[in-house]
Parts: C-alpha cells; structure tokens; sequence
C-alpha cells in the first residue's frame, strides 16, 4: 500500500463562522471537509454559542502547503475576535490525488 503524509487541519469555532469558514478553506484549497457539533471549555470564558448550543469542529486533509495557508488566514481574521482554535497533524492517506 502506497500513503502519502499530508496534514489534517482541525478549526473548533463558535458555530456563528461555520459558513464563513467552510467558504475560506474552500477558497484556500480545500477539496472537502467534515464538520461536528463539539462541546467544552477554553480560556475565552463564556461567548455567544453557548446559547446557540455547542461549537463546530471543521476537519479537512490538504497539502502542506494549503494547511499553512488556512491557519495563516484563521489566525489573522478570527483569533482576535472570536473563540476559535486550530492545529495541524501530519496524517498518512491512501489516493493522495484526492487531497492535494
């Protein structure tokens, strides 16, 4: 079996971004994407979707390159004004034409 290392970027936001956030890492790169409803705390303290329900984790598997582009811009234009995070695992795939 053939793998190929990519990178699996992870964003946990307020669900308010969801469609904000889906639209710049398809704009960014990304071929797909898998999104859940999360639950649980951080270091912001209490924020607008705790009465909306829960936050939204959105993963998608892209190039190296298109992971450091989507944090590039998650960091720039959310994290000063919004409860959100995000980080990059290396992960090994199988059909890497499907993710670059």
């Amino acid at each position: 079996m053939n793998l190929t290392t990519v990178r699996l970027v992870t964003i946990i936001a307020e669900p308010v971004l969801k469609d904000r956030l889906i639209h710049e890492i398809q704009a960014l790169g990304a071929h797909g994407y898998t999104i859940s409803e999360v639950h649980g705390e951080g270091t912001r303290g209490i924020h607008a979707s705790q009465w909306q329900g829960g936050n939204v984790k959105i993963e998608t598997i892209v190039s190296p390159e298109v992971a450091e582009r989507i944090v590039e811009v998650v960091a720039d234009q959310y994290f000063p004004n919004y409860a959100v995070i995000a980080y990059v695992i290396p992960v090994q795939v199988v059909r890497s034409e499907k993710f670059a």
